[in-house]
């Protein structure tokens, strides 16, 4: 017996299976790479870019974000801020992405995420946290933020 599949709602998916959100998504992740190859890897455009952004997000996700700012540049200064599939992240300096933000509004989502790449040195190990839901920002949560970032980048 086969399992059947979930039945998707006709406004939750195009018909190559990607939803609004992520075509929208892989869109912009193409604009970002135009952009960036027009005027090379300046950190002051990746910023700049990633603020317009930050500036475009409902506030519960716009502060978060903007903190979430904050925390990396003082965490982790080298690291080169900059968008990714139009939400904020920071390069290191291969230009490679180690960690990135990703708005509750814009993915339709309950809670906004810290999301970790394979890039980021925070294996532990065989198994690890790579992602983690943000319902608001804390003292507590900012001070982990700054520590995962860390060690992200040591």
């Amino acid at each position: 017996m086969s399992p059947t599949k979930p039945k998707q709602k006709s406004s939750d998916k195009t018909s190559d299976g990607w939803t609004d959100a992520e075509r929208e998504a892989m869109k912009e992740r193409a604009r970002e790479m135009k952009a960036e190859a027009r005027r090379g890897k300046k950190k002051a455009e990746g910023e700049k870019d990633l603020l317009a952004k930050v500036a475009e997000m409902p506030k519960q996700d716009r502060v978060m974000a903007e903190r979430l700012h904050a925390i990396v540049k003082a965490t982790a200064p080298g690291l080169a801020p900059k968008t990714w599939y139009g939400m904020p992240a920071y390069a290191n300096d291969d230009g490679k992405v180690v960690c990135f933000f990703q708005s509750a509004e814009k993915f339709k989502s309950r809670y906004a995420t810290l999301g970790f790449s394979d890039e980021a040195k925070l294996d532990k190990g065989a198994m690890w946290p790579t992602s983690f839901a943000l319902k608001d920002l804390g003292a507590a949560e900012e001070k982990q933020i700054a520590a995962l970032v860390k060690k992200a980048v040591s």
